[in-house]
């Protein structure tokens, strides 16, 4: 069973803290010109074409800093949407909105890109088997988010962190020994200490993938960095012994050609790490 990350209470730790980092002792700027009692509403405009993402994040964020703003959605996450679009609105107390604005932006912006990005990979491959996966290519402290994202974009996520899988990467093996000698030991490891993780392991050429068939002992075999060819040769070797993995340099010119050769999974650090961010603004609304 995978992790389950997104949990009502990790959201709320990762809106606390981004909130106690942005607010400190207090949103000054809001305190000293908007009045206590003034009530507004505002919108929150799409400013570029693609996929919304943090929506419902955005509606915890509300809440937290002031459970009595109000908001209503108009475009829920997944959604394609275009310049112009109203994707909510928010009403309540104006500066609980304005304390609420950077934070609820900066995630939208964000989750929106990458769920964009991861869009456009999976419609790439839909006529094929393989499913599109996230990495562990994250901003720190943002993981929850951006994965999150991902999902809303119709990707899948792989491991959360190093605590949900044994992935045994080059580095591994070459500190060990051998692919052998580095499976045996995560499968020692997890024997002690009574775990049940899955075990995948990175093969750099076909050698390694023969050797770490004969010896088995693996959930899945990730081919990193493997030419087009080199990858369709590992896939008729595994011949669906085990789940097969592509990985490293792919971009949305290799993607259909990696796909096509009947891998399980691909994975893409782009996905996060160089998604960008699409534009938004929350608008005040005139009364």
């Amino acid at each position: 069973m995978a992790y389950n990350y997104l949990t009502d209470t990790a959201i709320q730790t990762f809106i606390n803290s981004a909130l106690a980092e942005d607010i400190g002792n207090g949103d000054h700027s809001t305190l000293s010109s908007v009045p206590a009692d003034a009530y507004r509403r505002a919108k929150l405009i799409v400013k570029s074409e693609g996929i919304i993402a943090g929506i419902e994040l955005a509606h915890h964020i509300f809440l937290t800093v002031d459970p009595s703003l109000k908001m209503e959605i108009f475009i829920p996450d997944g959604s394609v949407v275009k310049y112009g679009d109203i994707a909510f609105e928010v009403y309540g107390p104006a500066r609980s909105i304005l304390t609420s604005e950077r934070l609820v932006l900066n995630c939208m912006q964000r989750m929106s890109a990458i769920a964009t990005k991861t869009h456009s990979l999976s419609k790439l491959i839909a006529h094929t088997n393989a499913k599109l996966l996230d990495t562990r290519k994250t901003t720190p402290n943002f993981r929850l988010c951006e994965k999150w994202a991902v999902t809303i974009g119709g990707g899948h996520n792989h491991r959360f962190g190093l605590f949900d899988m044994v992935m045994l990467k080059d580095n591994h093996v070459d500190f060990v020994g051998s692919v052998e000698a580095a499976i045996d030991a995560a499968k020692a490891y997890l024997s002690a200490n009574n775990l049940d993780l899955k075990i995948e392991i990175e093969t750099r050429n076909l050698d390694e993938v023969a050797r770490v068939l004969k010896h088995g002992g693996i959930h899945r075999i990730m081919v990193d960095n493997f030419s087009i060819a080199d990858t369709a040769k590992a896939v008729q070797l595994v011949n669906g012994a085990f789940e097969i993995e592509a990985s490293g340099g792919i971009t949305e010119t290799t993607i259909v050609q990696v796909a096509e050769t009947g891998v399980d999974f691909i994975s893409s650090g782009a996905l996060t790490h160089s998604a960008g961010s699409l534009d938004m603004s929350l608008k005040a609304i005139a009364e």
